[in-house]
């Protein structure tokens, strides 16, 4: 029999397999680019949410987030959010939901596009920037496109006249049972967009900082105040061990 010393370690081995085994699943081995996002920038959070209105929303809805806490976050009066970004809803208290139905979306893309409000938490912000980035030209595909983070996404390359088109390359080798493998190597430019990669790389950087505030809009209140907590216990534990020490002075 195990004993209980055995026990624990290979629960803990079980632990750190199942961890690794659901990164290898979520991320599919695929290196991610860094986003540098910073949701303390409000001019990006303006831009992203911009964007996000305007290249995201015909179907993606964020159900979870409301208008006016959008625009009071993001520096916007009322009536900015209701001439720049309420293509949907009547009242700016209106959640930022879409115009087209599950049913519409299940025939046209065969699987509903999901809502965003929380996808930067759940496939981090590293994720959606690296997705963005990595489309290309697929014809074997419906919508023309595939990509190298998500093989046979349904979702079309709705960005393609911003970054251009481009083509990844694939190097073949064996594996130890001789099977051939692809390995992804890099993309080739195709076609020209409207803006540079840095440029390009900007707007995909907006739009993920947006994507990763409404994910926790109060994340910077929260962050804020964590510092003022630390701070007040830096102080209470210098108070408390100089109380101690007057407490215990006499003491041999």
């Amino acid at each position: 029999m195990l004993t209980n010393k055995k026990l624990k370690l290979a629960a803990i081995a079980a632990g750190i397999l199942g961890i690794a085994s659901f990164a290898h699943a979520s991320g599919g081995g695929h290196k991610f680019l860094s986003a540098n996002n910073d949701v303390a920038n409000q001019a990006s959070l303006q831009r992203g949410a911009r964007n996000f209105v305007n290249y995201c929303m015909g179907c993606h809805s964020a159900q979870y987030v409301r208008y006016n806490r959008v625009g009071a976050d993001l520096g916007l009066t009322e009536q900015q959010v209701i001439d720049n970004l309420m293509f949907t809803g009547v009242r700016p208290s209106d959640t930022m939901q879409i115009a087209m139905t599950r049913d519409d979306a299940k025939r046209w893309f065969g699987n509903p596009p999901p809502d965003l409000s929380l996808i930067a938490r759940n496939k981090g912000p590293d994720y959606i920037f690296t997705f963005l980035k990595s489309f290309y030209v697929d014809p074997s595909r419906p919508t023309g496109v595939n990509n190298t983070v998500l093989v046979g996404a349904a979702m079309p390359h709705v960005l393609a006249d911003l970054q251009g088109l481009q083509t990844a390359s694939y190097e073949g080798h064996a594996d130890a049972e001789g099977n051939m493998q692809k390995q992804f190597k890099g993309f080739e430019p195709l076609t020209k967009g409207s803006m540079t990669a840095d440029e390009y790389d900007g707007f995909v950087r907006d739009t993920v900082n947006f994507l990763e505030y409404i994910a926790e809009p109060v994340q910077m209140k929260r962050r804020n105040l964590g510092i003022g907590v630390i701070f007040f216990l830096l102080v209470f534990f210098g108070f408390a061990y100089a109380l101690k020490k007057e407490y215990w002075k006499d003491v041999k």
